[in-house]
């Protein structure tokens, strides 16, 4: 990921342009007089991270049979 270093009056001139190149992949860094203002990076794909998130998982996981009760009584047997 690249990062960009712009200053905000630039970024205001050509926001469109800075959020089509975020959009892209690459990551700005917004600055006023030298000073760190605001980052702005690319958007996150939520369904392709979650399912990279249970692909882990699911390689982890251990199956047991979850119908039946563990040791403990429980109210609705007795």
């Amino acid at each position: 990921m690249q990062t960009i270093n712009i200053n905000i009056s630039d970024f205001r001139a050509n926001l469109l342009k800075y959020l089509e190149k975020a959009n892209t992949g690459e990551q700005i860094s917004v600055t006023s007089n030298g000073k760190l203002l605001a980052t702005i990076t690319p958007p996150v794909n939520q369904r392709e991270t979650a399912k990279q998130q249970l692909h882990s998982l699911a390689s982890t996981a251990k199956i047991h049979d979850v119908t039946t009760p563990t040791d403990s009584d429980w109210d609705a047997l007795s």
